[in-house]
């Protein structure tokens, strides 16, 4: 019988967890494990520059022919100042629109493969999807220590010894901003080191820019990326619109690659045009032309910007918030104000986990990661009282 060979697989842990949540009755639940922005009221909100691009382009679009395997090119270009600045000049990248940013890292590590490299490091924690796409595509994931939890910062002297150990020619994964799960990013010094031992070691970086604008701001958001790409001959950029638009279910992303000359260009375009013809065909145009329309024109992506603004400046007051808890029993939250964007991973075991879910209707994902826009009003304080009750009670 056909497929007789498949063993089950088991069902995504997120997907249990938001099962779960919603079938807890408690009134006071607290859900911290979906990844996408929340505001106050707990709604994911669409922008108003973008509900405004689509009516525009649902009032003007003639046709719903396929664009073409490189997807909007108009939307790639409007995007290319943002994440690079005057850092990479145009003879020395390719890019195109990919479906969300998970296709973007599809692709990317299909050319990797293609080129014949083996091997990408990751350091852990990551995001729960690098390493099952990077495995789908015949690449070896190599994971290395990465981040001091209990201290809530990058360990450089891990990362700077494991890039030492890597193969030349080996990829290496470099979360561009706002870590997924921990939130913690390398500051401009880091940065450089980082950049120093990559191209010291010919490393390809490999650069996941999921979060840009929701750290400390677009232009801050884009320079740990700008630096690494200006220290070595060839780089990747995988890039998600859906968290800084808010498109999630539009699956908005793009991928480019970074070459030494113009001709080493050109054949990395084709290799990806070719991958990608293969992997979707064309990607999907709604949320793509929509991030175009905003950014061709001032008065909205003036606006977006202000939106985009006020997302992370609730992050960053929630934050400040959960920081001036500070010790609440064993868990030291006042380092969470120095990290970046919607996560942050809390040393807390399984089981500690879990009683939070129990005793106080507290969901967070199993690694410790939460999401920091999932906090209501009032949770904050709650959480905290939570975690001393953690204490008290001697959970291990």
């Amino acid at each position: 019988m056909p497929f007789r060979s498949l063993v089950a697989q088991p069902a995504d842990s997120l997907l249990r967890l938001i099962g779960a949540y919603r079938a807890d009755p408690r009134a006071h639940k607290i859900d911290l494990g979906v990844g996408v922005f929340r505001d106050d009221a707990g709604h994911t909100p669409v922008m108003l520059a973008v509900k405004q691009a689509e009516m525009r382009l649902i009032a003007t679009q003639d046709s719903k022919a396929y664009l073409g395997p490189e997807g909007d090119k108009g939307f790639t270009a409007l995007l290319e100042p943002l994440v690079f600045g005057d850092t990479l000049p145009a003879d020395r990248r390719c890019g195109l629109q990919t479906p969300g940013g998970t296709g973007a890292l599809r692709l990317g590590a299909e050319l990797l493969a293609k080129a014949g490299v083996r091997r990408i490091l990751v350091g852990q924690p990551s995001w729960a999807n690098h390493a099952p796409v990077f495995a789908a595509a015949g690449l070896t994931v190599v994971s290395h220590a990465a981040f001091d939890m209990a201290a809530q910062r990058i360990d450089l002297p891990a990362m700077r010894a494991a890039i030492g150990q890597a193969e030349a020619g080996d990829a290496i994964l470099l979360h561009g901003c706002c870590h997924n799960p921990t939130g913690i990013d390398p500051d401009a010094g880091e940065w450089r080191v980082i950049a120093d031992a990559v191209a010291d070691s010919r490393l390809i970086p490999f650069v996941d820019l999921a979060y840009q604008g929701l750290g400390d701001g677009m232009e801050a958001d884009a320079l740990g990326t700008r630096i690494v790409l200006g220290a070595v001959p060839f780089g990747i950029v995988a890039y998600s619109c859906d968290k800084n638009f808010g498109l999630y279910r539009e699956r908005t992303g793009a991928l480019w690659v970074s070459a030494p000359d113009a001709d080493h260009r050109d054949v990395v375009l084709s290799n990806l045009l070719a991958l990608a013809r293969a992997n979707w065909s064309m990607p999907p145009d709604h949320g793509a032309a929509t991030v175009r329309i905003v950014l061709e024109d001032e008065h909205l992506a003036a606006d977006w910007r202000g939106e985009l603004d006020g997302l992370r400046g609730r992050l960053q007051r929630l934050r400040a918030e959960l920081a001036a808890i500070g010790q609440a029993g064993s868990i030291d939250l006042a380092p969470l104000a120095q990290g970046k964007g919607m996560f942050a991973t809390l040393p807390l075991s399984p089981g500690q986990i879990e009683w939070l879910r129990a005793t106080h209707g507290i969901y967070m994902a199993g690694s410790g990661r939460i999401n920091i826009a999932g906090f209501a009003p009032g949770d904050i304080a709650r959480f905290g009282e939570a975690l001393v009750d953690l204490g008290r009670a001697g959970v291990s």
